[in-house]
């Protein structure tokens, strides 16, 4: 753990403020839910809740065999992390921060298709280096709300892949978001 100096009181509704910079360094929304956790230090540690998190070895599951079977690399993110990642340079990708572009996709609730040098194209996270041809970009719904995403990127350049890809990725996105309704 890390100490960051600050400190903060408690105020008589048992409210504590989490500053304004450590709200930005972690993309804290107003609104996010946190989950609380304690120790046996008697620590209080606040973490981000992720809906999909919960899903996490079952998406990598789903990723894995999505990944084998369309040659892709599959990744399933919510809307700050890639949860799960399979196929060829998954290891770029596993737990790494989304890009605010693939942030604003999945708020804007887009499925999309996109070939490399098209305006369309997104960065999948903050360092992703842009290896591949052809990318499947399909959102995560769950209860209304836009909660992820899958992402399935090709090294290939065909015509014909993005419609079968685009069809995976809606398929991959449509089941997850009903396992998160269960």
């Amino acid at each position: 753990m890390k100490a960051t100096g600050i400190v903060r009181r408690i105020d008589d509704l048992g409210r504590v403020v989490v500053p304004k910079e450590i709200r930005r360094t972690l993309r804290i929304r107003e609104g996010d839910p946190l989950e609380i956790f304690t120790d046996h230090e008697g620590e209080i540690i606040l973490k981000k809740y992720s809906p999909i998190g919960e899903l996490g070895q079952f998406a990598g599951l789903y990723a894995e065999s999505l990944a084998q079977n369309s040659g892709c690399l599959v990744c399933i993110t919510d809307k700050d992390h890639v949860i799960a990642a399979a196929g060829a340079g998954r290891k770029e990708f596993e737990g790494k921060p989304i890009s605010k572009q693939l942030e604003n996709a999945i708020t804007d609730r887009e499925t999309f298709y996109a070939k490399k040098d098209e305006k369309g194209f997104v960065k999948i996270t903050l360092d992703d280096t842009g290896d591949f041809q052809s990318q499947v970009v399909s959102t995560i719904i769950c209860e209304g709300d836009a909660i992820g995403s899958v992402v399935m990127y090709n090294r290939e350049n065909s015509d014909k892949a993005g419609e079968t890809e685009s069809k995976l990725a809606k398929v991959a996105a449509g089941f997850l978001g009903k396992q998160m309704e269960q």
